[in-house]
């Protein structure tokens, strides 16, 4: 590979936790294009252009991101998004196979910056860790490969009242917010929202005292899948039914501990669809599988096209997707991308679709030449 590999540009950004780098590669070893469809990726590469287009205030997640700064534009980003859209329109009416999986497409029409992952601050998060095979997985990143997860939807049943099996609620957001924006929420640390823990909530803190609303009931394992996933496919009354995390508690994931332990709680809201990063309920980008990264929107910026390539069942395979979601275990990593794979009753179901994926993968950042 070293033979292939011209670094015309080292992009390396230092911090007291983490460095990483970011070099333009000339003609990078991709093997084959597939397992996503061209039609997904455009509607996630155009929701998410929408939403840069539409909410430049977001300053959080719309920028080129401190990672590129002074290297890239966002103008080049969104060019690069409405690229992917008209090719795939294109190649629909001439009624051709799409060139999106042609790797010497590619290659014409892209420029590709290798991601050197941040080992070191996954190493230091691994120590801290009393989960085993979370350590083991951090420990095991290599060099020149990232952490590449999956993450999935889970389809659950539910009960539009409590049960004995259903005894756990996602609630709406405290009474005591109605009404009230983000930013004027977040100014109140005296709400509701912010003084209660995961496990004070499972408790019965909210019920006790009718603090919010129930939207749906699940049981408590149920729910720490959906808190973790931030999305539950919930069938309630034999109606498919969504909801995702609409604002949270204040406190920070622990990327250390597990699922469980965890003291962060989100308060939910009913959507149309799966649903991505957004900074308010209303904005939040309708995403699809297979096309969608999950990621460190703060560092990396909103929108950003990513192709992945890992060895599978003894085939070189590649696959592009849009940072188009985030999540509590990005904060201060660039190290893992969360690829979002689709919606499943359980573990053994996750497990069976994807074990032949691998855990690591080689990854590039796509700017429209």
């Amino acid at each position: 590979m070293l033979n292939k590999v011209l670094l015309l540009l080292v992009i390396l950004f230092s911090h007291t936790s983490f460095a990483f780098t970011f070099s333009i590669v000339k003609d990078p070893d991709l093997g084959v294009m597939k397992n996503f469809k061209a039609s997904q990726l455009c509607a996630v590469a155009e929701n998410t252009q929408h939403y840069l287009n539409t909410y430049a205030e977001d300053t959080f997640a719309v920028k080129v991101g401190h990672v590129f700064e002074d290297k890239i534009s966002l103008q080049q980003v969104k060019d690069t998004l409405t690229f992917i859209c008209d090719t795939y329109r294109d190649d629909v009416r001439a009624k051709r196979q799409s060139r999106l999986h042609n790797i010497e497409f590619l290659k014409q029409h892209f420029t590709f910056y290798r991601w050197m992952p941040d080992v070191k601050t996954a190493k230091a998060i691994a120590q801290k860790s009393n989960n085993e095979v979370k350590s083991r997985l951090l420990n095991n990143i290599p060099n020149d490969q990232i952490f590449l997860t999956k993450y999935y939807t889970k389809t659950l049943s539910a009960s539009p009242v409590k049960t004995a099996e259903f005894n756990q609620a996602l609630y709406a957001l405290p009474y005591d917010e109605k009404g009230l924006s983000l930013e004027q929420a977040d100014e109140n640390k005296a709400l509701t929202r912010f003084k209660y823990t995961r496990q004070e909530v499972i408790a019965g803190a909210l019920l006790k005292n009718n603090l919010a609303k129930p939207l749906v009931w699940i049981s408590e394992e149920s729910l720490h899948d959906v808190l973790l996933q931030g999305t539950g496919v919930l069938t309630v009354n034999n109606e498919i039914r969504y909801f995702n995390v609409h604002r949270n508690n204040g406190i920070a994931y622990d990327y250390s501990i597990g699922k469980r332990e965890q003291a962060r709680y989100w308060y939910f809201a009913e959507v149309p669809s799966i649903m991505g990063y957004g900074k308010t309920l209303a904005s939040k980008i309708a995403v699809k599988p297979h096309v969608t990264f999950a990621g460190n929107v703060k560092e990396l910026g909103l929108g950003k096209l990513f192709l992945v390539s890992f060895i599978q069942e003894g085939e070189q395979v590649s696959r592009m997707g849009v940072l188009a979601d985030q999540g509590g275990a990005f904060d201060n990593n660039l190290f893992q991308l969360d690829l979002l794979v689709d919606s499943y009753k359980g573990w053994e179901d996750y497990h069976q679709a994807n074990k032949t994926m691998p855990d690591y993968a080689q990854a590039w950042l796509l700017i429209r030449k």
